[in-house]
């Protein structure tokens, strides 16, 4: 007779255990079954990784459009607009981005005022 020397099947318990897990953890808050059941769950967290992905693009974007919106406020307060102001510093010379502009704008009224000056006698 042959002797068979059989082992031990070991079977995916331990990492499937592990991945469903980690998949129920990012889905805790989630309201009603879609932080307990592991299907809806894991639709849940891949629909929220998406969003989580693309609103890390629009953040950007978002914050670009506020500080030229400060910007542009600022520079009509002292007699331009926003395009003319950033046509009038690049022709002077200034390279300054846009977030540091708006913290000027909101933080220090007078550089602002005298970065405006500048910007019109270069338009000039």
């Amino acid at each position: 007779m042959f002797k068979i020397n059989t082992m031990a099947r070991i079977k995916g318990a331990l990492m499937t255990r592990k991945r469903r897990k980690k998949i129920i953890g990012l889905a805790k808050g989630y309201w009603g079954a879609k932080s307990k059941k592991f299907k809806m769950a894991n639709q849940a967290v891949m629909k929220s990784l998406r969003y989580a992905y693309v609103g890390r693009k629009q953040r950007k974007r978002d914050f670009r459009r506020l500080w030229i919106i400060r910007i542009n406020a600022a520079a009509k307060l002292n007699g331009l607009n926003y395009s003319n102001f950033i046509h009038g510093l690049k022709l002077a010379g200034i390279d300054l981005n846009r977030k540091s502009l708006s913290e000027l704008a909101i933080h220090d009224a007078a550089a602002f005022t005298e970065l405006t000056v500048t910007a019109k006698n270069a338009l000039k």
